[in-house]
């Protein structure tokens, strides 16, 4: 099965020439051109790595490598960018990139640091979290219940898998928005609400062992029933 890669790159020509010399390396290849687009086909499709360009329209490289990694995604990304300060380069690798290549730069380049990326995921073990009766797959982006899917939403998942890795701790609303959302700012705090609402109806008819309770003036705990 040819590996998988996700480019994102909103210039038509420079998107249509990266591709092409990724096809010819023999990857399967997916190009989009904005940060929606990279996040709903990442959620969907199991690469083995992204390159992404930081100078996107609406949505940046830095802010595509943040929600990857606020809901738990270990896919290895390069961001590719002409910015070449050294504050740029690190607030990339801050962001979550694995990788950062300089614009222009030599294809042959290019397709090295993807092969040693691949290579790199394909070594690292796919962190699985079973709670309860649950299982969650970062890698895939997918919850199951004793073997069967459980239908969530992108930010529900990330949600999910943030109170399973908190186990047993009161965390906050604050907390939950820096995580899952990436900022408390400018965020109604009842979207907070709105979401362990839409986790409550979808794991308490199931019987998936786990509980979300609400700690009074506190925030919640994600607790194995007994």
């Amino acid at each position: 099965m040819m590996t998988r890669i996700l480019l994102v790159e909103d210039d038509v020509q420079m998107g249509a020439l990266v591709a092409a010399g990724l096809r010819d390396e023999g990857y399967d290849v997916t190009l989009v051109e904005n940060g929606i687009d990279a996040l709903v086909a990442a959620a969907t499709v199991e690469f083995g790595a992204a390159a992404v360009d930081v100078m996107l329209p609406e949505m940046s490289g830095f802010e595509i490598c943040r929600h990857l990694r606020a809901r738990g995604s270990t896919l290895p990304v390069l961001l590719l960018t002409a910015r070449d300060s050294v504050d740029d380069r690190v607030h990339g690798l801050d962001s979550g990139a694995d990788d950062y290549l300089i614009k222009p730069f030599a294809f042959a380049e290019l397709s090295a640091r993807i092969r040693a990326l691949v290579r790199r995921d394909s070594a690292t073990p796919k962190p699985t979290l079973r709670i309860g009766r649950l299982e969650l797959d970062s890698a895939t982006v997918r919850a199951s219940f004793n073997g069967s899917t459980l239908p969530l939403s992108i930010k529900e998942f990330a949600l999910l898998r943030f109170f399973a890795t908190h186990l047993g701790a009161v965390v906050t609303r604050e907390e939950i928005l820096d995580d899952v959302w990436g900022t408390r700012h400018h965020i109604d705090r009842t979207v907070v609400d709105q979401y362990v609402s839409y986790l409550r109806r979808k794991l308490d008819p199931i019987d998936s062992g786990v509980r979300i309770a609400t700690v009074r003036g506190s925030g919640y705990v994600f607790e194995v029933k007994p």
